[in-house]
């Protein structure tokens, strides 16, 4: 798994991620404001060569070219390069079509031309993968993907050849860039697995496009930076019940799990956490004195009218969550609901109507709605639709998605939060902001920012404890408002 910490400072303020149909509206856009394609080309093309020469040692370079704007984009860097005195030679797939913008590119060309094929491609020291950009819909052919194998470094533009931009899935045999370089906004290919492993270290270029044209595109898909929503903000006048009441459900046997959800929604500033033991009530109040322990029917909880956030799964079992969760939904209350949840209503997916946040992981997601894969997006929006609740699908790229199918990809996990516990803890974390009045959407996409920025400073090595006192330090951070300036959302 490709993991680059740096991307979120270097994505700046562009969370909007567009599919190759909304990249092409921006274009067409584009030069209704005096923005003409050629100029754009040739933008793209000099932020590929000059991405080459910070990051690769001179060198002997074949640019792969196709017959769209990609291999328009590779004939520039190529000339641009040879111009500056490196060894470059082009090998094209196909010529251009006559009369576009990648042809007039191709025109000025005037280096060496060689033929499209894996011993060209084995002679290079490096390889511009500038064959097919990401729209593709077609399997790419076996002689394409040969070359491409054969080739010993690849730097791709906008996407490696193969990759669809708008899912992150492949077409044919794709092979793996060490780096892409793209424009103007990424593309939920570039963040979806395997596409993220496939990109390598992505950067993202500016090439003049302006970002009006957002207005008429209106993307609903982001890459989940913090300008997406606001932390709660404490004042003079803020106490402990502005702040919130967390209730978590206690299970009797994994009372583990329950603990470290309600030290996390601690950490992330609730007011006040009370777990409702269901038995081992002993357990659970040898924990930390803060914690509040209520050995109460639920009924009997349910009327505080100020416990309005919920958390009910970790740890609990699903005959517990079978009854349990119901009554939390009757009562209006807002529910994270994770973990034994998926277990108690597997197949069942319209009882979890009523909850505001569902938090599966691929496994407990195919209990309930079906499996994932392929389309890890299309399948969390397809279930949101459906429960009209926010559903967080835990993976290596993370998804947030609204019942209005409005999503965030998240990428400030690392690898080192694969491990046991750590669900509990972003449970709880999204139920403490929850608590702070966030709104569901907010709440959880904040919620798998600050838990993977808290295993990024725990490090490696870590273990699922290890979050919670990391979890303070990043609450406690501001913004750079430099860094994450507002955008069109």
């Amino acid at each position: 798994m490709t993991f680059d910490p740096d991307l979120i400072r270097r994505l700046a303020g562009r969370a909007e991620l567009l599919t190759p149909e909304q990249m092409g509206q921006a274009d067409r856009a584009a030069e209704k404001h005096g923005h003409a394609g050629p100029a754009l080309m040739a933008a793209a093309g000099r932020a590929v060569a000059r991405s080459i020469k910070r990051n690769v040692g001179r060198c002997r370079v074949l640019i792969l070219t196709g017959p769209g704007n990609n291999g328009g984009d590779g004939y520039v860097a190529a000339r641009l390069l040879w111009q500056q005195g490196w060894p470059v030679k082009v090998a094209a797939l196909a010529p251009p079509r006559d009369g576009s913008d990648a042809a007039d590119a191709a025109r000025q060309w005037a280096g060496p031309i060689v033929t499209f094929s894996a011993t060209e491609a084995a002679r290079a020291d490096l390889v511009v993968d500038a064959v097919f950009g990401a729209g593709l819909t077609r399997p790419i052919a076996e002689s394409v993907a040969e070359t491409l194998q054969a080739a010993r470094r690849i730097v791709a533009v906008d996407v490696p050849s193969g990759l669809d931009g708008a899912t992150g899935l492949t077409s044919g045999r794709v092979r793996a860039a060490e780096s892409t370089v793209t424009f103007f906004r990424l593309k939920p290919g570039h963040l979806l697995l395997p596409g993220r492993d496939l990109c390598g270290q992505i950067e993202l270029a500016d090439i003049g496009l302006p970002a009006l044209v957002l207005g008429g595109i209106r993307p609903n898909t982001f890459a989940n930076l913090p300008l997406l929503w606001q932390l709660p903000v404490l004042t003079t006048e803020t106490h402990k019940y502005t702040r919130g009441h967390v209730t978590i459900v206690g299970g009797a046997n994994m009372t583990g799990a329950s603990r470290l959800a309600a030290e996390a929604a601690r950490r992330v500033g609730a007011g006040m956490v009370t777990i409702a033991a269901r038995g081992s009530a002993s357990v659970y109040r040898g924990g930390e004195p803060g914690l509040l322990v209520n050995e109460a029917d639920i009924s009997s909880l349910l009327e505080d009218e100020r416990r309005r956030v919920w958390v009910c799964g970790p740890g609990l079992g699903r005959e517990e969550a079978r009854t349990i969760l119901p009554a939390l939904i009757a009562a209006g209350r807002a529910v994270v609901a994770d973990a034994d949840v998926f277990s108690a209503f597997s197949g069942d997916p319209d009882a979890l109507r009523g909850a505001a946040v569902l938090t599966p992981h691929a496994g407990e997601f195919a209990r309930v709605f079906g499996d994932p894969v392929p389309n890890r997006l299309s399948a969390a929006r397809a279930a949101a639709a459906r429960t009209g609740a926010v559903v967080l699908l835990k993976g290596a790229d993370t998804i947030i998605v609204a019942p209005d199918g409005k999503a965030a990809i998240n990428l400030s996990a690392p690898p080192w939060l694969a491990t046991a516990g750590a669900g509990d803890v972003l449970a709880g974390a999204i139920g403490g902001l929850l608590a702070q009045g966030m709104d569901p959407w907010g709440a959880a996409a904040a919620g798998a920012y600050l838990h993977g920025q808290a295993a990024v400073k725990a490090g490696p090595g870590m273990v699922v404890e290890d979050l919670l006192p990391a979890l303070i330090s990043v609450r406690a951070q501001p913004i750079n408002a430099a860094t994450f300036s507002p955008s069109r959302l």
